[in-house]
């Protein structure tokens, strides 16, 4: 028993601190981005209510949606 909560510990901050990490990491990219209309609102607002679920689909499914800025 002693064993399993030793795993379980380490285990559990390292899940946990992703379900903190990549939330952020999305966060940061999407505000750091230009989007069409208002779609930086939403996907700022769907990673903020669904965490780490929104997170997945945005790096999925919203990154297609940035405008790419002319290089200079």
């Amino acid at each position: 028993m002693v064993y399993f909560s030793m795993i379980a510990g380490w285990q559990l901050l390292a899940f946990g601190s992703l379900f903190f990490i990549i939330p952020i990491i999305a966060l940061i990219d999407i505000l750091k981005n230009r989007f069409e209309g208002n779609n930086k609102l939403i996907w700022t607002l769907v990673v903020l209510f669904t965490s780490i679920i929104g997170s997945i689909l945005y790096f999925l499914i919203g990154r297609k949606y940035k405008i790419d800025s002319p290089k200079t």
